[in-house]
């Protein structure tokens, strides 16, 4: 959990970022929090597990926990989609599937932590560089229809915690 927090439970303003950020910021930690301990001493072969051919691994997951928060990044902070590069290098772990099934193996789970936790720096930065008011600013999202970045974040985690339940799942069915 961050630092000079009182206490994990509960949401307020945080040094460095405005108050509403701040908030967001303390849930998003909390989920994130949660997801490592969900993981914490996880072997490389318990990270490639696949529990039958439809699932994905726990490291194909984590991956995609990431994936989405640049997705999030560059649509917020950048007003854009991601460029051919971006994709190319995070699609796999966006689209999940039977790519990721193949592709994403023989990683430790200090790679996906490192992954994770460099993907979190870069938000974190550009939530300090802005004010409330761009939590609310609106533009087109799933079927045209509005929505503001708060939405938008606010799924970031929503997203995590949906997967931290997978990932609690798949723990519990691991051979051994």
């Amino acid at each position: 959990m961050a630092k000079g927090m009182a206490s994990p439970f509960l949401i307020q303003e945080l040094p460095g970022f405005t108050p509403r950020i701040g908030e967001l910021v303390v849930m998003m930690n909390y989920a994130r929090h949660t997801t490592l301990r969900a993981v914490q001493g996880l072997t490389t072969s318990q990270l490639d597990y696949l529990h039958d051919p439809q699932s994905n691994t726990i490291g194909a997951v984590l991956g995609h926990i990431a994936a989405v928060e640049v997705a999030y990044q560059v649509d917020t902070f950048e007003g854009r989609a991601l460029a051919p590069r971006e994709r190319q290098e995070w699609g796999v772990l966006l689209d999940l599937g039977e790519r990721a099934r193949r592709e994403i193996r023989g990683r430790p789970v200090a790679y996906y932590l490192h992954l994770l936790k460099d993907v979190r720096q870069k938000t974190l930065g550009e939530f300090a560089k802005r004010g409330d008011d761009w939590l609310y600013e609106q533009t087109p999202f799933w079927g045209g229809k509005p929505a503001n970045n708060y939405f938008k974040w606010f799924h970031v985690f929503e997203d995590e915690i949906n997967h931290r339940g997978q990932i609690r799942w798949l723990c519990k069915r691991l051979p051994g």
